[in-house]
């Protein structure tokens, strides 16, 4: 069971990684070079395909994260009892969690949607909030790993 846990434990940890180092990316690097001048033509061309293949690694890595993510949860809550600040850390880190999932299929919806909702400040900020609720979650899960291992650790 150990060699699961360690598995699992490693692919939700990878698809953090990729998610919000991704992002880190995309919003620091690849927008401000797309949008910077002196291109010639076919940059949207590129600016579609490089947010099409991001949108699919999101996807991707939300999908690892759900599954492990349930796993992770059930696994940690039956192996010792748990005190209130685990659990406060757990839930406040599953609603985070979920609002980034709400603000990630939001920001990658079909193009049309999408251009009709871009002329909103929510739409503008949500890439932003999306990165800032992911450093929060990793914050979180490091705060859940340290409190889990305080309370299996001998006194």
């Amino acid at each position: 069971m150990l060699e699961i846990r360690l598995i699992v434990r490693t692919a939700h940890t990878l698809a953090a990684a990729a998610w919000v180092g991704g992002s880190i990316l995309y919003l620091v690097a690849v927008l401000p070079a797309l949008r910077g001048k002196g291109w010639s033509g076919g940059v949207s061309e590129i600016s579609a395909q490089i947010a099409a293949l991001f949108r699919r690694m999101v996807n991707i890595c939300m999908g690892v994260l759900l599954v492990s993510g349930v796993f992770l949860t059930f696994d940690r809550l039956t192996q010792t009892t748990l005190g209130w600040p685990y659990l406060v850390a757990l839930g406040l880190k599953i609603v985070l969690a979920l609002i980034m999932f709400v603000l990630a299929i939001y920001v990658g919806q079909s193009n049309i949607r999408r251009l009709a909702k871009r002329s909103t400040k929510f739409s503008k900020a949500a890439p932003q909030l999306i990165l800032a609720l992911g450093i929060v979650v990793f914050l979180l899960g490091a705060l859940l790993n340290g409190l889990f291992e305080a309370t299996i650790a001998p006194h």
